[in-house]
């Protein structure tokens, strides 16, 4: 028969990674719809618990604190067992916990199912990069690398297009409630119809103790390469989420617009990301052949300089000059993504390509975890201004750890 000719096996292994990369990317897409719900809903959370903005800060705050608990962990499971088994626990995982998180109305056990959330959030990242690692080759990961990691922003995205909505009609926990039933589905669907790669075995021999964990998370720390780009997207993540978190409130607040028209600025700056994931990762595999640190001091120059332009944004700025602001702003800093994963896997061999994204996960997430706090606690205090220009001051810190990285390379 033709199905079974050389011809249609061979056009179908072709097409193969494109397919795991489309499981792929649902779950990473599910996750984010979920997991950054917090942003465009935080101004609806904020009125019904009543909380200062440096509270609202803590919320991404928890769901970044359990990314980096489990990151590394998880990149020694996926090393060893692969991606498949993952992709239904992690995603149980988060929609169990948030769903739970809409009967909740104390504060602090609402921040702890957040972080337990965050387990199956962060988990994702190098389960996912291991699949992308695996199934492409260097000269079209940095693409794939951008199209999984684009299914961050635009879950997020639509979370601001479907969840505000139907948070404002009907509130915002009935809304998480039905997504994260939603989530639960679509980790069951990825498991049944995601395969590893068949050439490349997880390493199931290897044992997982104290000692391994503590002997590989020690090597990772000597990469010095590995190190300095993870401590730049601590920044750059920080600055990531402080967008995500407060442009909704910025909006709505200071510069006087009406609420869907400030979810709406959301969506674009995450629409901004999705774009960026993709584009930065072509352009670092076409334009610069694969060096991606260039795309990275480019990322970080516009973040640094749309940052500045925001932070004296007057109120009543019009809706429409927002609106390619937020777009560059949100393809500067929202889509490093793509490359920073890229950066942190081929620093190490492949075998370590979990464990190694974990790690940098982990660092990264420090600056999710501090910063947005310490974005609200500026706004508490001083305003949106100095809010803003932190993020500015963060940039030149990471221009600068770039410039170093670059030197030693």
């Amino acid at each position: 028969m033709m199905i079974n000719s050389p011809i249609h096996n061979a056009a179908s292994g072709r097409f193969k990674p494109w397919r795991m990369l489309l499981w792929l990317l649902l779950a990473q897409i599910m996750v984010a719809f979920i997991g950054r719900s917090l942003g465009p809903l935080g101004v609806l959370i904020e009125e019904d618990l009543y909380l200062t903005k440096a509270q609202v800060g803590l919320l991404p705050s928890a769901l970044f604190l359990g990314q980096a608990l489990v990151s590394i962990p998880t990149g020694f499971f996926v090393d060893r067992f692969g991606s498949r088994p993952l992709l239904v626990v992690l995603a149980s995982a988060l929609g169990i916990s948030f769903l739970l998180m809409t009967f909740q109305s104390t504060f602090v056990l609402m921040l702890l199912l957040v972080m337990i959330g965050g387990i199956g959030y962060g988990g994702m990242h190098p389960t996912s990069n291991r699949g992308i690692v695996y199934w492409f080759p260097k000269n079209k990961r940095g693409a794939a690398m951008g199209i999984k990691q684009m299914g961050i922003t635009f879950g997020s995205a639509l979370s601001a297009i479907l969840l505000l909505p139907l948070a404002e009609t009907y509130g915002w926990r009935t809304a998480v409630l039905l997504a994260s039933l939603g989530l639960i589905a679509t980790g069951f669907l990825a498991f049944f119809l995601y395969r590893d790669p068949d050439n490349e075995k997880p390493s199931k021999n290897q044992k997982i103790s104290v000692r391994s964990t503590l002997s590989a998370t020690l090597k990772m720390v000597k990469n010095k390469p590995l190190l300095l780009i993870s401590l730049s997207a601590m920044g750059i993540n920080g600055a990531q989420m402080c967008l995500n978190t407060y442009l909704v409130l910025f909006t709505y607040e200071q510069i006087g617009i009406d609420l869907v028209f400030a979810g709406f600025l959301f969506v674009v700056s995450e629409v901004g990301g999705s774009f960026g994931r993709i584009g930065w990762g072509i352009i670092s595999d076409r334009v610069f052949g694969g060096e991606r640190l260039k795309v990275m001091t480019i990322i970080v120059m516009i973040t640094f300089f749309a940052s500045i332009v925001v932070a004296f944004l007057p109120a009543g700025t019009p809706f429409e000059l927002m609106v390619p602001l937020f777009l560059l702003f949100g393809f500067s800093v929202s889509g490093f993504n793509g490359i920073w994963m890229n950066l942190a896997s081929e620093l190490v061999s492949k075998e370590e390509a979990g464990l190694s994204s974990g790690f940098s996960i982990t660092l990264g997430s420090l600056g999710v975890i501090l910063i947005p706090p310490l974005f609200g606690v500026i706004v508490d205090h001083s305003g949106y201004t100095f809010g803003w220009l932190l993020i500015s001051f963060l940039m030149i810190v990471v221009f600068l750890l770039i410039r170093y990285l670059n030197k030693i390379r």
